[in-house]
């Protein structure tokens, strides 16, 4: 595991979309950076067609949804 030097903007805006997400600042900061050289590998692919690549490969199946009436 490395260190790694980024602005205090930035790292305030992982820290914002943590707090959002329920990761700790580096686990977002780790989506991000694995997100953006899964875009950069796969750049006509939309970041939805990613998540789904990337979900199926880590074997999640989706299931219905139950709607409460």
């Amino acid at each position: 595991m490395g260190i790694v030097n980024i602005d205090e903007e930035l790292h305030d805006q992982i820290r914002k979309a943590s707090a959002v997400s329920c990761r700790s600042i580096n686990a977002q900061a780790a989506f991000w950076v694995r997100i953006g050289m899964l875009c950069e590998l796969h750049p006509t692919q939309s970041f939805n067609e990613i998540m789904a690549r990337e979900l199926r490969a880590a074997g999640v199946v989706p299931q219905a949804l139950k709607i409460a009436s």
